[in-house]
Order: structure tokens, then sequence, then C-alpha cells
């Protein structure tokens, strides 16, 4: 389970299923979670600040936020939140599957703006905020799709997925100047399949070595690598989100707190507690 499928379990606002699929959610850090680690997934995401203030990473940009502001994710790029110097924040989260609004390789919406947008090759604003001259617009339709999917009315989804095509004009009418580099994509690309890995085994054991292995690095490259980038190590990484993975099953599950402890990754009871101490300043008991 990654953290997008741990976080539609978790969630208490269900308004699709899998014949619509778009998807609302709430948040709050650090009531519900202290942080959402780096990530990524084939969903389209609006994360919608309701209240208070945060950080959020898109690729290779990093956006303090607060109420009001929008960040948009597209497919496949990596993205975290976390806290700013103690604040909280509440956030909407929308997610959206493209392909509930592309018509096939014959529609020129879809060949000419739609597919090329999901697929990252037009430069599309991440960070929407009152600065900027369509936010109006865009904060409108946000609030215009919730209130559909709060009341439901007879054919709703219509108004939602119409409502999804009005965002995809804004972004596509109102491009950034400049675009991702060659580079920047392959480390892009590079990041996200460490990423996965993570997400994908994150409770088998995982080594230094190994990773370098994999991405057919030396482990001193593999190290500087992910430290530049990601401006952590790695297995400070590969700690942090298996006790954010610990930390949500202590709320949502009943398992005991060894189970827990073995389910993320940690075949050592004492030091998985010595660690959840350490970031979160309270014992796995304490939360329960």
């Amino acid at each position: 389970m990654d953290l997008t499928e741990f976080q539609k379990y978790r969630e208490n606002k269900v308004h699709t299923d899998s014949a619509f699929p778009y998807n609302t959610y709430l948040c709050s850090i650090p009531l519900d979670f202290p942080c959402v680690p780096h990530h990524w997934h084939e969903e389209m995401e609006f994360i919608v600040i309701q209240k208070g203030s945060g950080v959020v990473h898109v690729d290779f940009n990093r956006y303090v936020v607060e109420a009001g502001s929008i960040v948009a994710v597209l497919p496949g790029h990596l993205h975290s939140i976390e806290e700013l110097c103690g604040e909280k924040m509440e956030y909407e989260n929308i997610l959206f599957r493209p392909e509930m609004l592309l018509s096939g390789s014959e529609d020129l919406c879809s060949r000419q703006f739609l597919e090329p947008l999901f697929a990252g090759k037009f430069p599309v604003e991440q960070h929407i905020h009152p600065g900027l001259s369509y936010y109006d617009q865009f904060s409108a339709t946000i609030k215009q799709m919730d209130r559909l999917c709060d009341n439901r009315p007879q054919g709703y989804q219509l108004a939602v997925k119409g409502g999804l095509f009005q965002l995809m004009f804004l972004l596509s009418s109102h491009l950034q100047s400049e675009r991702m580099s060659g580079i920047q994509e392959k480390t892009l690309e590079k990041l996200k399949f460490i990423v996965r890995y993570v997400q994908e085994h994150y409770r088998e054991p995982i080594t230094v070595a190994q990773m370098a292995e994999l991405c057919h690095y030396s482990e001193s490259h593999f190290m500087k690598f992910f430290k530049i980038h990601m401006k952590t190590s790695f297995v400070r990484y590969l700690n942090d989100y298996r006790l954010t993975m610990a930390h949500r099953m202590l709320g949502a599950t009943s398992d005991s707190v060894l189970e827990i402890a073995q389910k993320s990754g940690f075949d050592n009871l004492s030091y998985f507690n010595r660690m959840f101490k350490k970031k979160y300043g309270v014992t796995p008991r304490q939360i329960r």
C-alpha cells in the first residue's frame, strides 16, 4: 500500500466510484500526519489550502503556501507536503484520472491540449495563488465542484467533468515561459524510480548498495545524487517513509505495535520505538 492508497483508505468523504475516477478528501498537517513524504502517482492532483500555511514541494520547486493557495501536480510528478515552522495547515486533495477527460487520438482537444498537458509537455503553473490573473476563476471553479460533490444533484458528474475541463483550459492558456530541461527530466525519472521502489518495498530490507545497483550508480554517487536532489540522505528518507506508514497504521488499524513495526520494515522493535519517538516525540503506544 503506497501513500495515495493509504490516504484513500483513510478518507472520510468519498465522492466517487470506479466508474467516475474523481476523488476528494480533507487532510490536516500535523493533526492527521506530520508530513507527506515525496511520492508520485498516475492521477492528477490539486492541493487546495483551506487554513493555515505549510510547504509543498513539486519536482524541484518549493512553495510556501497559505489559505487560498492551490498547487497543481501533474501525473507522474514528485511532490511532498510538510509543516512550516510548526504552523498547522488544513487542505483538500482533489485527484482524478486523466482518462476521464480524454476522448481518443482523433479528438482535437485530447490530441492538441490534454495529452501534452498530462504528459508534462506544457510548462503549466504549479502554484496557483491570488497574484495570478486567472486565480479567481480557478478558485471559483473548484469551489463549485466541491458544492456539486457535497449536494450531488442528478447529473452532478457532468458538471464536475465540465469544471475539470475549465481548469485544464486555464492551465493551458496561462503557461509559464520555462519548461524542464532534458537533464532535469532524466533526473526526475531516476528519482521517481527510487521513490516508487521505496513505496513498493518499504516492508522489505533495503540497502544503499542495493539501490545503487538498481540505479546503475556506485554507492557514493547514489548517496550524493539522492542528497543533492532530495535534500536528505536515502537512509533517513527510507526511515521517515516507514515511520510515516507506521504512524498511519497505528491510527487506522488494530494491529499490535510489533505487527506494525514489522509491516513498516523494522525487524527490531526497540529500534522502531526509539526512531518513532525521535521523529514524533511520543511512543507508538502513546499514539494509540
